[in-house]
This record gives C-alpha cells, structure tokens and sequence, in this order.
C-alpha cells in the first residue's frame, strides 16, 4: 500500500502524464489505494499462534502465510513413531546424545513457525537452539515430515515446507508417503536443499548424518495392509 506521504507527489505526476485536473488524479489514487487494501493477504506471526483454539487443529506459519491442518490419519502417526523410533535407536546404539523428536514447536522467525512431524538434532545443536520457552529456534539437522492425504497438504510438504527448510538451512530433509510407501531425501547442496533419491520399500534408508544408520524402508510402514490410501 503507498504510504501517505507520497499521495501528493504521485498525484501531481499522475495529473501532469495524463493531463488531467488534480482532482481526477486525487481519485484515481484513492480507488488504487483501496483496491489493494482489499486485495492484501494478512501477515501472521507467532504471537497470532496464541491466540488459536486448542481444538487438535495444528497451525503453522510460513513466510507470514496460516496453515491449518486437522488430525492425523491414525497411519500417519504410526510412521512418524517408527520414523522417530528407528532415529532415536541409532542414538542409543551409538551412545550418542542426539535427539529425535516428534512435533517439536520450531520458531526461525515471528512468520516463520512450524511443527514437524519428526526432527533429528545434535546435542550441539540442541543447546544452541532450545530456548527457554521449550522450543526450538534455530534448524535442526534433519526433517522429517510424513504426508497426509489432500493437495494442499502435499503441496505444504512439497512446496512451502521445502522452500522453508531449504532457506533457513536443514542439512536433510525426507518426505515420507505413507500411502505410497515410499521416502523423498533432499540434502544440502549449491545453497539449497536438493533431491537425492526417491526410496521405494524394497530400498534401505541411509543418511550421512548418521555413520552406519540403515533402515529398511518397509519397517516404516510395518503394519499398514499394503494398498491403503
């Protein structure tokens, strides 16, 4: 929207081109003006979070834009346990002080503020980014976000998501279909995250991240009949 002071400069340069009276240009501002007043989509920030019901719904924001989503199919969660399980299994193994967490509140910015399915962290990390308010607030090594059913959920996966973790600087990022029975892996490469490989059930699941972390990808949808969508 322009800002009041400059209505008077654009309104004698507008009536000057056209040559038209002060008057006429005045008008033509104000509908200018209004048109994109009505048409600007508002900007929501973290504290616009606060203020939502607590009614199962979760809310994220990306690049100040709401996105809502309802329950869970009972399939979705199941994988982002085994996901979580498998990760966290590693760090055990491993004696190593990492964390794989589910649905963690991740705040990068005011209108940056989301909830993963799944994020692995460092314990080096984990100090730098958990804050006091229980969140954290700077990116995790990995991502992992499990579909659900519908088109603008895969295209807040697939698009918003990406985009999100690509610029604040995930290393790695999976996108798990549940109902195709399949992973997604982007890495960290040329300043953005890039896709690597698509995995289909027959595969094992491999990260750099994690020295000699293997997982056949059909544990991951262990228990859901085959065919499912």
């Amino acid at each position: 929207m322009m800002p009041y002071a400059c209505w008077g400069l654009a309104l004698v340069l507008s009536a000057l081109r056209a040559r038209l009276p002060i008057w006429q240009s005045a008008q033509a501002a104000v509908d200018l003006c209004y048109n994109e007043r009505m048409t600007t989509k508002p900007r929501f920030t973290s504290a616009d979070l606060e203020s939502f019901p607590d009614d199962g719904k979760r809310y994220e924001i990306i690049d100040g834009e709401l996105y809502v989503s309802t329950q869970p199919h009972l399939y979705h969660q199941f994988v982002c346990n085994q996901v979580a399980f498998k990760l966290q299994e590693w760090s055990q193994r491993t004696g190593d002080a990492s964390r794989a967490v589910g649905a963690p509140g991740l705040i990068f910015a005011d209108d940056d503020d989301v909830a993963p399915d799944v994020v692995w962290i460092s314990s080096q990390r984990l100090a730098a980014a958990l804050a006091a308010d229980g969140k954290l607030h700077a990116a995790p090594e990995l991502i992992i976000e499990v579909l659900s059913p519908g088109r603008a959920n895969e295209k807040r996966d697939r698009d918003a998501k990406l985009k999100l973790y690509s610029r604040r600087g995930v290393d790695e990022y999976w996108i798990v279909d549940w109902r195709r029975r399949s992973v997604e892996i982007f890495r960290q490469a040329d300043g953005g995250l890039r896709p690597v490989a698509t995995l289909a059930e027959a595969d094992t699941l491999t990260t750099p991240l994690l020295p000699a972390f293997a997982c056949a990808v059909a544990d991951l949808f262990a228990g859901i009949p085959s065919g499912r969508r």
